[in-house]
């Protein structure tokens, strides 16, 4: 197969990429409280405030690149890699200008919003590794014990 049909073919199948992004959300969404509570506990209601923003980029951010992906997919792996690498630096600037739009609102405190940032996006990459190495597969695909029953010979 040359390259050029490999990279001009698209992808037919289900979307790993929703998935995936489905899972962290209902992680952060779970994960969420605990760390509003906390960074409220220090920084009063503004740092509460500050978080939950935070955590609503973030969740934004990992949605939007599943959207990206899964729909670059569809039309080409040339496409998917485009969107992969400018989706990249397009969420970058989208998250910079959430940040900037709000950095001199009264509710705002900068040091619980920009840890809240890196804490859950690594955070939720981490936990969602997790499970995906551990079925080696996103969620969806794991096998159940029923199918493992159906195959054996």
């Amino acid at each position: 197969m040359s390259d050029l049909a490999l990279t001009s073919a698209a992808i037919d199948g289900p979307a790993p990429e929703a998935v995936l992004v489905r899972d962290m959300v209902r992680r952060g969404l779970l994960a969420a409280p605990a760390l509003i509570l906390v960074f409220g506990l220090i920084w009063g209601v503004d740092g509460a405030l500050s978080t939950a923003y935070a955590i609503a980029v973030v969740l934004v951010n990992f949605a939007l690149a599943a959207a990206i992906l899964a729909g670059s997919a569809r039309v080409s792996l040339a496409l998917m890699m485009m969107g992969a690498l400018f989706g990249y630096l397009l969420r970058l600037g989208l998250i910079f200008l959430a940040v900037w739009l709000v950095h001199d609102a009264s509710w705002v405190e900068l040091v619980p919003l920009g840890l809240t940032l890196i804490i859950t996006h690594l955070g939720l990459l981490l936990w969602e590794l997790k499970y995906v190495s551990a079925s080696l597969a996103f969620p969806a695909l794991k096998p159940s014990t029923a199918s493992k029953e159906t195959t054996s010979p």
